[in-house]
């Protein structure tokens, strides 16, 4: 399956009102192959459900529009795949409706543990060009490469940890919300 996805990313400055309402869904993302310094295939594994994504982008001056291309697998095929690389993202994602937009909170885990992102999805570019982004967003991160999942994975938060500072990110605390 190939669809056309349109979306902005943020930092956010604090968690939303309301989040401990909401039940997570743990992520694990495997970007290969682990040789690419900008892996565009992904492994999902989202709850029981397993997946590969290659992403595309539309237009390389606008990160916020990507071909995306999907292809269920089975749980085994996940695993066979899934141990060829290293570069592994593993995080706690929030899906709700915000003004009626969809909203994916990702909360990462383990080395990137502090850094929390907010993905909002579009229908269309006069959806996404007209969007005002509530007030738990820090920053808009669209265009910032060095955010790309591909280019996060295998990464810690020390890692990145300067260019947040240059964007005035602080790493959040959220370990309440881990079970």
């Amino acid at each position: 399956m190939s669809e056309e996805e349109i979306e902005k990313t943020f930092l956010i400055s604090s968690l939303p009102q309301g989040i401990e309402a909401l039940s997570p869904i743990e992520l694990l993302d495997v970007y290969i192959p682990e040789e690419s310094t900008h892996p565009k295939l992904r492994l999902r594994k989202r709850g029981e459900n397993y997946e590969i994504t290659k992403k595309i982008l539309k237009n390389e001056s606008d990160l916020s529009i990507q071909i995306e291309q999907t292809i269920p697998l089975t749980q085994e095929e996940f695993e066979a795949i899934s141990s060829v690389s290293g570069k592994k993202i593993r995080k706690l994602r929030y899906t709700t409706l915000k003004n009626g937009v969809r909203m994916d909170l990702d909360l990462f885990l383990d080395a990137l543990y502090g850094l929390a992102l907010v993905d909002f999805e579009f229908q269309d570019n006069k959806q996404k060009n007209n969007f005002i982004s509530p007030n738990f967003v820090h920053r808009d991160v669209t265009q910032e490469k060095f955010i790309a999942g591909g280019l996060l994975a295998g990464k810690s938060y020390a890692d990145i940890q300067s260019k947040l500072e240059d964007l005035g990110y602080k790493k959040l605390d959220y370990k309440y919300l881990i079970v």
